[in-house]
């Protein structure tokens, strides 16, 4: 094949359509727990978190809601994916192996939001990598509020299904936290516990919670059914669990969205110094984003540690 734009052309057609095909086939679990936010800017602020705001009755002035003095900023950082087609391989028509390596860059494009929201849910207990809008980790124990005692949506225990009294130590208690939460003003948010997040250890434990009609001693189980069941070989804990709320406005978490991935061809000057260089022509992926923390009050996490 003589090297030229028409048959450089041809190869970025073929490769975005291999990249394309498998970024649509590859499965992805981020959005059953993290809202996607369209970020326009470098960094998005977050403090109106801490004002959340919900209807109250209209007595004499308005009530403005201020912002949080804590700034919960988050930048967006720049991810990339770069595919070199030597030119010795486009003139011997020696191509099948960029096709590969475009549909594996699809499937890794796919799966970057999930990398990210995990990443962040990994950290969540963390006060240092896990920061939320009111400063603290994201899950813990003193959560601030305003106008209301500081609440906690931490817990400890490990999550069981071999006894009625042990599921309601732990998936019952959590559930029960999570739908007591209340806001700034000590009013209930009004989540609910649809969403039980585990790690593969935990699969089986879960899916006897929310599937089984009885549970280990031959009890009635009344969390059947209580939520969705979702695993994640990307939680980096074997015992930590979580029971999400995801029915409202904002899911616990954020993946915050600056730029999609997409395959671009290399079209600039360099390329042509690259080629005469190395022999070489590039393709690739870049996209700019980050995982962010919604609502502490619409997640309950334990790290299974008792």
């Amino acid at each position: 094949m003589i090297v030229n734009k028409a048959a450089l052309d041809g190869i970025f057609r073929n490769l975005r359509a291999e990249f394309n095909s498998a970024y649509a086939e590859a499965a992805v679990t981020w959005m059953a727990i993290a809202t996607l936010v369209s970020s326009s800017t470098a960094r998005e602020d977050y403090r109106w978190f801490s004002r959340f705001p919900q209807m109250r009755r209209w007595v004499g002035e308005r009530t403005i809601k201020s912002l949080s003095a804590f700034g919960y900023n988050v930048p967006n950082e720049d991810f990339e994916s770069t595919i070199a087609v030597l030119r010795n391989d486009i003139q011997d028509d020696n191509l099948g192996i960029y096709a590969t390596q475009a549909r594996g860059a699809g499937i890794s494009a796919k799966l970057w939001p999930d990398e990210l929201v995990y990443e962040a849910v990994n950290n969540a207990f963390d006060a240092a990598k896990g920061k939320c809008h009111d400063g603290k980790a994201f899950f813990a124990a003193d959560h601030p509020l305003s106008g209301a005692p500081a609440y906690s949506n931490l817990l400890t225990a490990q999550l069981k299904a071999d006894s009625l009294a042990n599921a309601m130590a732990s998936f019952g208690k959590a559930r029960t936290r999570l739908e007591t939460m209340t806001d700034e003003e000590g009013r209930p948010m009004g989540t609910t516990a649809n969403v039980l997040l585990v790690p593969p250890a935990l699969r089986d434990t879960g899916s006897i919670l929310l599937n089984s009609d009885r549970l280990g001693q031959n009890e009635p189980n009344p969390y059947k059914g209580a939520a969705e069941l979702v695993v994640s070989p990307r939680l980096t804990s074997a015992t930590a669990w979580f029971v999400l709320h995801t029915m409202g406005v904002l899911k616990p978490f954020i993946f915050q969205q600056r730029q999609a991935p997409e395959l671009v061809q290399q079209m600039d000057p360099a390329m042509h110094e690259r080629a005469f260089m190395r022999k070489e022509y590039l393709f690739g992926v870049d996209s700019r984003g980050a995982a962010a923390y919604g609502l502490p009050q619409c997640a309950v996490g334990s790290d299974g540690s008792t």
